[in-house]
């Protein structure tokens, strides 16, 4: 398999229980008039991505665009 690249928007930032870390929520986009969106899915996708981030210097806006690449690894 090679990479996989989807757009994700931000779609929920809340504090999180686990201590002092924001859990971003994102879900997968897609526009048929838009060629990128078509490299990962033919339909509509469905899902979402849970994240804790615990460091100040990593931030997602919310209601932003965000790539994700998954790449497989070896070994």
């Amino acid at each position: 398999m090679s990479n996989v690249r989807a757009k994700f928007r931000c779609v929920k930032a809340e504090y999180s229980a686990y201590g002092p870390a924001i859990r971003y929520a994102f879900a997968p986009q897609y526009e048929p008039d838009v060629p990128e969106d078509q490299r990962y899915s033919k339909a509509t996708p469905s899902g979402e991505l849970w994240m804790n981030v615990d460091n100040q210097d990593v931030s997602f806006e919310l209601g932003a665009f965000y790539y994700l690449t998954l790449t497989p690894v070896e070994g």
